[in-house]
């Protein structure tokens, strides 16, 4: 068994003795994205693993080691990775366990002590906790993210958003269920199998594989009668999950809608543009705001690229990139309001609306500040510049039921369908 080791602070370190024998857990958010970057940090040599577990146990965890002041994506995370080590079948003397800290003045920077909070009342303070972060909060000598691992991650993030996108222009029309899933999966082994092999890490190889992508995704069969497209934003991890929205998308899907759910590398770039944009409001280094400049340059290449696939197809919508999105938040909020999703949640709300998706769910966890000022709280003023805007902010809470939330959904899609059935008797009396 590995020596525990501890720092200067009493914290439980990661060790490069446990990188060799210990099992890394690691929570699911975005299914096809998380598989890659898993696989990523398995070439890297760490043996980690992707909990794709549900249930009502889950909640129970969280609820049992979680202050109830806590929020949801807070539960559900940590309810998650200590179910695992009660029935998941682990030895608990040899797991570690990731999450995310972001390092900005949301509560998402804290789950980190949270989490080993709730580990000791669980009386699994043995257990390390690797934070993944970008911020340099915390180190381990058994953990590091290196500048092959963060480049290779960027690839995994751009190809997850562009299957994401065309699975979900493609699901709601399949003629053959099941087919886009096929699809999907597919292409994720593909693209798993080049990265062992060191391949599709390059920008030419990655334009290749993004066609690729689509021209598999032309060929599923599909039905051209166009349906009501409906899109999600939010808070970032009830956004995606789905043992965070209680499989919002799926349920979409099964009300005859098309989902339409914006990217990830939005959100990484926004987060790099924040420390940009900090040394132009509250002053820094140079050297720092010219590392983040080059930075965006970088990851907004792959995103164009993404989008040129997009529009080549002559079939899949492209979105806009990420200076679009920030164009359109002149005169609704600064740059400076950047807690938790910050103005970029009202940005994605304003490109759902400008690219014709006036329909839009606004999921957030109940007590939330930052998201419901920038989500609930900019409702009012869309509707008021934009009447024909359709958005119902729904609140994720252990106490919030599923059929009550699915029900206020409903609301807004009987809306949504009243307004294309006028729209389509407009246009025939023309």
């Amino acid at each position: 068994m590995a020596q525990l080791v501890y720092d200067k602070y009493g914290r439980l370190l990661f060790t490069q003795e446990m990188a060799k024998e210990y099992t890394i857990l690691a929570p699911q958010m975005l299914p096809d994205h998380f598989a890659m970057l898993v696989s990523i940090l398995r070439e890297a040599g760490y043996n980690v693993e992707m909990l794709n577990t549900s249930g009502h146990t889950i909640l129970e965890e969280g609820q049992k080691y979680v202050h109830n002041d806590a929020c949801v994506p807070a539960i559900l995370v940590i309810g998650q990775l200590i179910d695992a080590i009660h029935r998941g079948g682990y030895d608990p003397h040899k797991v570690a366990l990731f999450i995310t800290q972001t390092g900005g003045g949301c509560r998402a920077s804290n789950y980190l002590y949270l989490l080993r909070k709730a580990l000791a009342r669980a009386g699994l303070e043995y257990v390390p906790v690797i934070s993944l972060n970008l911020s340099g909060l915390e180190k381990n000598p058994g953990f590091k993210l290196t500048i092959p691992i963060l480049r290779k991650a960027a690839f995994a993030i751009i190809y997850g958003d562009l299957m994401m996108n065309v699975g979900w222009q493609v699901r709601p029309y399949e003629l053959n269920p099941g087919d886009t899933d096929r699809c999907l999966d597919e292409c994720r082994e593909y693209l798993i199998s080049e990265m062992r092999a060191g391949r599709g890490m390059t920008f030419k190889s990655m334009v290749r594989n993004f066609d690729r992508i689509i021209e598999k995704f032309k060929a599923v069969p599909v039905s051209r009668k166009e349906k009501v497209r409906v899109g999600v934003v939010g808070e970032i991890y009830v956004k995606y999950s789905p043992l965070g929205n209680n499989n919002l998308a799926n349920f979409l899907l099964s009300e005859g809608v098309e989902p339409v759910i914006p990217g990830l590398m939005d959100f990484i770039i926004f987060k790099v543009y924040n420390r940009d944009v900090d040394v132009d409001l509250y002053g820094g280094l140079w050297a720092k705001q010219k590392l983040c400049r080059f930075l965006e340059r970088y990851l907004m290449k792959y995103q164009h690229a993404m989008i040129d696939a997009l529009n080549r197809s002559g079939r899949f919508r492209a979105p806009g990139d990420f200076n679009d999105l920030h164009n359109l938040i002149h005169g609704y909020l600064g740059d400076g309001n950047k807690m938790g999703e910050g103005w970029l949640l009202t940005a994605e709300m304003l490109e759902l609306i400008h690219s014709g998706v006036p329909n839009i769910v606004c999921t957030q966890p109940f007590g939330c500040l930052p998201n419901h000022i920038v989500g609930k709280g900019m409702i009012r003023r869309l509707k008021e510049d934009y009447p024909d805007s359709n958005i119902v902010a729904i609140d994720y809470d252990p106490g919030a039921t599923k059929i009550n939330q699915e029900n206020r959904i409903k609301l807004m899609l009987a809306n949504a369908q009243k307004r294309r059935q006028m729209a389509e008797k407009q246009a025939a009396a023309v």
